[in-house]
């Protein structure tokens, strides 16, 4: 069988390089497939450059301050001019779908004072930045390679008739399917060849590992066969070339652009999102009316979540760092309510997403390789939480300090608590690519079976 079958691919090969539109458009999507895994792999190596810079400029500030108290200084002042530096580094796959990287902030300096202003601080976001996006191989995917399958795809069958052949291969009983079949997978692997070679590439550069070049290629190949599915059944059915690459073009624009549109506009008006300037807006005034109460009211709202201090000495001048600093807790507790219904809104409006990505597979991929590359709303969320979990630790630290005065030297500058940054593991969720699995075989299975049909009955829109 295969002594049968290679000669046939060979040739069928051929004729698709003699094709001056096929071989340049798989010529032009190979490079473009370079030039996203290039552009992803530089995006990240920019990033963790900044990373580093940050770090260098971090510790020589930390290092003066410890020369500056090494003769010994009250806790409070090293509290609250110290600064504690936090990163989120890139994992190995974020070079594929940079996602929410670009927008939300790879490090902040947090110090002791009230946690939620300084979380949101850096929210803002120059909206025509990010309405441009990344050029890389998420949106090379999930965006421009349909238009590459068009191409290959939109006068399968239509220009078999323009050229007058049709009706020759309608004459042979039992090889019109493999051979529309043959045609149809030399294409696709053609396509799936010039898409993931050059990101095999930037996987290894990345040192992302096989695992996850497996899982990002079964993602590109179900998303690859859901078009091809579709392009096949609109390539059996089409009457003319022009009205074949019409229906694909809209099916394209429609799929990705316009339904995912009116999807997120519709997600956004049924659940409002308040921004997270407005939360530190709101801690921010909760600490500043703070200054205004007497300190017994303060200390009461402490110890309601703080009890371990509660038979500590009292406040009686009118300052003292301890109050100071339950001040700032008390106004982040003031906010906490708030601050769940907005994460909560958020990653609600992130499951609806995913639940549209069931029936829409551009909105399903992008989903899909966000969560691989640890680059979506749930990765920034996550940081967050372990900002929150670090801050904790650093109040342990410096509350006995603060509530029993206790001296602050050099020593206790190297036992402060340091931010370790962790490197979340790869998920594939398994609705989602089930989901897409399930469109992708359908479109496939209903592609070829149009196509057997067309070649049956030697003309479109019959069966």
């Amino acid at each position: 069988m295969m002594r049968t079958l290679m000669p046939s691919l060979i040739f069928e090969l051929r004729l698709v390089l003699q094709s001056r539109l096929a071989a340049g458009a798989l010529a032009l999507l190979l490079a473009l497939s370079a030039l996203a895994v290039w552009s992803g792999v530089q995006a990240v190596a920019g990033q963790r450059q900044a990373l580093a810079r940050i770090a260098a400029g971090h510790g020589a500030e930390v290092q003066a301050l410890q020369e500056k108290y090494a003769s010994g200084a009250d806790a409070g002042s090293v509290a609250y001019y110290t600064p504690h530096l936090t990163t989120n580094p890139p994992a190995p796959l974020a070079f594929a779908a940079i996602g929410q990287r670009d927008l939300q902030p790879a490090a902040l300096r947090v110090k002791l004072l009230g946690l939620q202003s300084q979380l949101y601080e850096s929210e803002a976001i120059n909206p025509e930045l990010a309405m441009a996006g990344r050029f890389d191989f998420s949106f090379l995917l999930v965006y421009l390679a349909p238009l590459f399958i068009v191409a290959l795809m939109h006068d399968l069958v239509t220009g078999e008739r323009e050229a007058g052949r049709l009706r020759l291969l309608s004459s042979l009983p039992g090889r019109t399917t493999a051979l529309w079949r043959r045609r149809v997978g030399l294409r696709y692997a053609l396509v799936w060849l010039a898409l993931l070679v050059p990101f095999a590439a930037g996987v290894a550069v990345a040192g992302a590992g096989a695992l996850a070049l497996g899982q990002v290629a079964l993602v590109a190949s179900l998303y690859l066969l859901f078009w091809f599915g579709l392009s096949a059944w609109v390539a059996g059915r089409a009457v003319t070339s022009s009205s074949s690459a019409a229906i694909l073009l809209a099916c394209l624009v429609g799929l990705t652009m316009i339904a995912p549109t009116a999807i997120d506009a519709a997600i956004g008006r049924s659940l409002p999102v308040s921004k997270g300037v407005e939360l530190s807006l709101a801690q921010r005034q909760a600490v500043h009316g703070g200054w205004d109460l007497p300190k017994p009211a303060t200390f009461e709202k402490f110890f309601r979540t703080h009890p371990e201090w509660k038979d500590t000495p009292p406040v009686t001048g009118r300052f003292h760092w301890k109050w100071y600093f339950a001040m700032h807790q008390v106004g982040d507790e003031a906010v906490a309510r708030q601050v769940a219904q907005y994460r909560a809104s958020m990653l609600a409006r992130e499951d609806w997403t995913a639940r549209a990505g069931l029936l829409l597979a551009p909105v399903n991929v992008q989903v899909l390789l966000h969560r691989l590359a640890d680059t979506d709303l749930r990765a920034q969320l996550a940081y967050q939480e372990r900002i929150e979990g670090f801050h904790t630790e650093l109040r342990r630290f410096f509350y006995p300090y603060f509530f029993h005065e206790r001296p602050f030297g050099t020593e206790d500058f190297k036992r402060m608590p340091a931010y370790a940054a962790t490197a979340a593991p790869a998920s594939l969720p398994a609705g989602p690519l089930a989901a897409l699995a399930l469109l992708a075989l359908a479109a496939a299975l209903l592609g070829m079976r149009r196509l057997g049909k067309t070649g049956l009955n030697g003309a479109p829109g019959d069966g």
